[in-house]
Formats: structure tokens, sequence, C-alpha cells
């Protein structure tokens, strides 16, 4: 028995609404290996990725940010090529903290807390759609 009180999984489907992709000021950490496939995915060389897209943060590299009326959005959230949805330009090379959302441990640290995250992203996707299950969810928990 399982003492995650999420035990019998949780529902989660993507809106592309953006709102996990944009806000105050943030980071979205990738490792170098992450850095190389978002670069391959742009055809652009790696120092140039890292000059027009990323910046460093500490010891740590996280995605820039570009000011919109949304708020902060990641450089790489396009709003324009999907009428009414937000959705991600590298999509297939995104980072393991985008991948992974909203399953980060500290979103499932109580089931008050993953609704505080819902209602203050807010996330439209949280709780409904699919059910993810228990199994699913510790993969991508464990992965941040």
């Amino acid at each position: 028995m399982s003492d995650e009180w999420y035990a019998e999984g949780l529902r989660f489907t993507c809106t592309q609404c953006g709102n996990c992709c944009t806000g105050p000021a943030g980071a979205v950490w990738f490792n170098a290996e992450e850095g190389r496939a978002m670069a391959a995915k742009l055809g652009v060389p790696e120092s140039e990725f890292y000059e027009r897209y990323a910046r460093r943060i500490d010891d740590l590299w996280s995605l820039i940010e570009t000011e919109t009326e949304h708020g902060l959005d990641c450089i790489f959230l396009d709003r324009r090529s999907v009428p009414g949805k937000a959705i991600c330009s590298i999509y297939e090379a995104r980072p393991t903290q985008c991948r992974t959302w909203p399953f980060w441990p500290e979103n499932l640290r109580t089931k008050r807390h993953w609704e505080t995250v819902k209602r203050v992203t807010p996330c439209p996707g949280m709780n409904s759609g699919k059910l993810v299950p228990i199994e699913s969810i510790r993969i991508q928990r464990d992965m941040h």
C-alpha cells in the first residue's frame, strides 16, 4: 500500500494554455545534454544557443524569458502559430523540467499544495483529462 496521497493516480491533460510557461520571473533549468538537444532542434551551434537563449544562474543554466502581456514567457513559448493555444516551439527537445510538469516533488507534497498550485498557476489541465497512474507520476517526480 502506498502512503502517497495520490496513490490512486491523478488526472492531468495539457490544455496548451501556456500558464506553466509564463508568470513572474523564474527559471527553466536544463543540463548540458538538454542544451545540446535544444541547439540541435533549433539548428544552431551550442555556443549560439547559450548566447541567444540561455542565462547562467549561479552554476546552473536556465532558458531566458521574454516580457509579454501574460507575464514573463519562456523564450520558446509560441502563442501565434495555433490560434487560442500556447505551444512549445521546441517541444520534442524541451527540458526535463517542462516534460515533468505538474508532477514535481514540490507540487506533490500534499493534496492541499497540489490544489494551491492548480489555482495559482492556474493550470486547467490539473485534475482533468486522463488518469495518470502512480507509477508514471513517480517516474516523472523522481526525474526532477
